[in-house]
């Protein structure tokens, strides 16, 4: 572990990537035994759908085939998530792609080094608004665009992490409809399980979050889905395995162990025949608290949004798609370091590809995925076409993050926002 910020830092040559063609093995000897170097292992997670891993490799047994014993730990909000991993509370976590990338880079507190596992699911997650702005005409980003224009500044948006996954796809689908999200509205964290209390009191205008709590919103009548995170981009990363550096060092057969028994249960939530078992599950006291009803619909990608408009989702929420969704790809890790970037919570262009292969342990998943039958891609890097048309490849990161016509400049002891009309 080390202080002060990699974002302060000059950006240095780019790095080349060439296809992965790892020597696999099933195990790493260490002190010339392979097996878990601790029997038990301590995961916290945000209850949310999304943590279906953790809670069906636990319940299931997963983890007992592979000599460990998952011990979940239900966590108030992703900071204290962030807390608990960096202080060794927690062995290893459930947690939004961007908060590991953003404590790798010492966005907002003190640097650690970090571990990204694991990819556990793409898609699933929303941006709900409140019923209020339904009855004011606005159904969808146009119109939301059209209100904000006569009140800039006074509507409310939650994340639920100034880093994470969905602070990003807020901004993003906010930014992509000419709404800038750091001036034309205001933003606040808040956790998961609260937005909807605080939408009802009207605390909050709308919000990004993870399932249940989009549906939730639309079952209790006080909101509606105005987009879905695989809308703003299709089969996007979300949640990832992680650890401190530290604890993967020490560590390796536990962390193997572990998405191994991970990767299984991923492989067992995307048969749909196993969705009505998993929602089960996930809503038991100890994980989410609540009803099957409230999460089988969604988790089998049948949305209504609260308009009166139902679909089924092609590109819902998924765990495993035989490792694609699983493998930590350099070029996801680069996607969020190109946002802070954006969004002036980084000043400099930091070595992005440095960085995604110091934090993505392709290594670790490598040897789970061999030894439990899960295929590798041909490559560390993914492309994709998001929601404003713009490609994404890894391949100039910091070309990439300048290029968006809203976007944040850095000035002297502050940020502010920077849009194409300015």
């Amino acid at each position: 572990m080390s202080g002060g910020s990699a974002g302060n830092a000059p950006p240095r040559p780019r790095a080349t990537v060439t296809p992965l063609r790892p020597r696999l093995r099933t195990a790493l000897r260490v002190g010339g035994s392979d097996a878990p170097e601790r029997r038990e292992v301590t995961v916290g997670f945000i209850p949310l759908t999304d943590c279906a891993p953790i809670a069906v490799a636990s319940a299931l047994g997963f983890d007992r085939k592979h000599g460990i014993v998952i011990r979940p730990r239900r966590e108030g909000s992703w900071a204290a998530v962030r807390d608990k991993l960096v202080n060794g509370a927690i062995d290893v976590a459930h947690s939004l792609y961007g908060l590991i990338y953003g404590i790798q880079l010492g966005i907002g507190g003190t640097r650690h080094d970090m571990a990204v596992l694991m990819t556990l699911n793409q898609n699933g997650q929303a941006i709900t608004l409140g019923n209020h702005l339904r009855d004011a005409g606005v159904t969808d980003a146009v119109a939301l665009a059209r209100h904000i224009a006569g009140r800039r500044g006074e509507l409310v948006f939650a994340h639920t992490f100034p880093t994470g996954t969905h602070a990003m796809w807020l901004y993003y689908w906010l930014a992509a409809h000419g709404i800038d999200p750091l001036a034309d509205v205001q933003t606040l964290t808040v956790p998961p399980p609260q937005m909807v209390t605080q939408l009802r009191l009207s605390d909050i205008d709308g919000y990004s979050a993870g399932e249940p709590w989009n549906a939730h919103a639309v079952q209790e009548g006080v909101g509606f889905t105005v987009a879905t995170s695989q809308q703003v981009w299709p089969d996007h990363p979300e949640k990832v395995l992680a650890a401190t550096a530290d604890f993967a060092r020490q560590n390796p057969n536990t962390a193997r162990a572990l998405v191994m028994a991970l990767l299984e249960a991923a492989r067992y939530i995307d048969n749909p025949a196993h969705h009505e078992m998993v929602a089960h599950v996930l809503a038991a006291r100890g994980c989410i608290n609540t009803d099957t009803g409230l999460l089988l619909p969604r988790l089998r990608g049948d949305y209504k949004d609260g308009l009166g408009r139902r679909w089924h989702d092609g590109r819902a929420v998924r765990f495993h798609g035989d490792g694609s969704v699983n493998y930590p790809y350099l070029s996801d890790g680069m996607w969020f370091i190109t946002q802070h970037r954006r969004w002036g919570l980084l000043r400099q262009d930091p070595d992005y590809l440095a960085i995604a292969q110091q934090v993505n342990r392709i290594d670790l998943y490598a040897q789970a995925a061999a030894a439990v039958g899960v295929p590798l891609p041909s490559s560390p890097l993914r492309s994709s076409t998001l929601i404003d048309g713009r490609f994404w490849n890894g391949g100039d990161p910091a070309a990439y993050a300048r290029g968006f016509p809203i976007m944040a400049a850095v000035r002297v002891g502050q940020v502010s926002s920077k849009s194409a009309h300015d």
